[in-house]
């Protein structure tokens, strides 16, 4: 089957256009305008890796080809709106430091500093943590820290001054309020104010334990560890970074080494094993060992979750070609005009479930690189 994976790549690139990708489900569903956005961020990631991995540098020029139609010669940004204060917005700027690193263009570095303005005038919690949104005031999303702090790191490493005390003091509140000690989980939101419908009125936190949140957080984890230099700041990280390894790895499903929809409800009926969040799980334990901060058992348990993805979910589609499935196409709390995302574990299971999209493909193919690593 892991001979299939580079067709599959290919098909999804060859029929995607920058206006146009097959892998962005939300955007074709609800016809809309093409704007930078964090689905075609996570896919550019992967290609980049992926054309690294592979030498073969046709996936990080159609990286490069579909960035330059949403980045202009000035460094604005299409679709883009500072206004907004969207955390994921700026997930899509992880990329722009790989490519001025490639061909130096200073349309680039103009993007990355419009992005970092963005993160200058963000509005903070109580804590000290970015709002999610505008629209989310007060609130703490786990998958923040994957949409902002690793740009935040490097940033702070290639344009500023290598203080990173604010990407360590965010993580560290994440971990500090939003962290179940008894299940060794992470919830999916905090809402510092207590005020929103779905928060927990003595803690502010939401209800379930969402799988791709936990996913975006160890990912996210993961990365940061690569950029930071051995000393007590990484060391910190670390410990964080092998607490939740350690939590998740508990819910692996036996069969399969995935992970439910919502955590710690495996076997709850409606209740479904999902590609997303897996394989971001299944990344951060083969990176993380590949980086040597958690034991190389965890590379074991991260491949057997890639194998178990590719057994379930990698099929032969109508095309001849592999499909991914079993992705949650997306999941959120509120805003308040919004009450069916509660939070609440039928919240959780009634979202669709489809193939293709970024959100699952993207990591799948950053799985299947550590993969690569692995067998050479």
């Amino acid at each position: 089957m892991y001979s299939e994976i580079d067709r599959f790549i290919k098909k999804l690139i060859g029929g995607s256009a920058p206006d146009k990708p097959l892998w962005n489900i939300e955007s074709i569903r609800m016809g809309k305008q093409p704007r930078w956005n964090y689905i075609d961020g996570c896919m550019m990631t992967a290609l980049m890796e992926v054309s690294e991995i592979t030498g073969e540098p046709k996936y990080a020029d159609f990286a490069e080809k579909f960035i330059d139609f949403y980045v202009s010669g000035d460094g604005s940004i299409l679709g883009y709106s500072m206004e907004k204060f969207n955390l994921d917005d700026i997930n899509e700027g992880r990329v722009l430091f790989d490519l001025y690193r490639k061909n130096g263009r200073e349309k680039y570095k103009k993007a990355i500093m419009l992005l970092h303005e963005q993160l200058e005038k963000q509005p903070r919690t109580s804590t000290g943590n970015f709002w999610h949104k505008k629209i989310y005031p007060e609130q703490v999303w786990l998958d923040g820290i994957y949409m902002a702090q690793v740009f935040s790191l490097r940033f702070a490493q290639e344009f500023g001054n290598g203080d990173i005390s604010d990407v360590l003091r965010q993580i560290r509140n994440v971990r500090k309020y939003m962290f179940c000690e008894s299940k060794g989980l992470y919830y999916h939101g905090l809402d510092c104010s207590k005020k929103a419908f779905w928060a927990d009125s003595q803690t502010g936190l939401s209800a379930s334990f969402w799988l791709r949140a936990t996913g975006w957080f160890t990912a996210a984890l993961a990365d940061i560890i690569s950029y930071l230099p051995k000393g007590a700041e990484r060391e910190e990280i670390c410990g964080i970074f092998r607490e939740v390894i350690c939590g998740i790895s508990r819910y692996a499903e036996p069969d399969t080494g995935m992970y439910y929809q919502v955590v710690d409800c495996g076997g709850r009926e409606g209740n479904y094993l999902e590609t997303s969040g897996s394989s971001m799980i299944a990344y951060a334990m083969m990176k993380g060992a590949r980086l040597g901060v958690i034991d190389s058992s965890y590379s074991a348990l991260g491949r057997k979750t890639f194998d178990g993805i590719c057994g379930k979910y990698l099929n032969i589609g109508e095309d001849g070609v592999l499909d991914l499935g079993g992705i949650c196409l997306m999941a959120g709390l509120g805003p308040e005009d919004n009450r069916r995302r509660d939070g609440s574990y039928e919240y959780y299971i009634s979202e669709p479930v489809v193939k293709n999209d970024a959100k699952g493909v993207a990591p799948f193919l950053l799985c299947y690189t550590e993969v690569k690593r692995l067998i050479g």
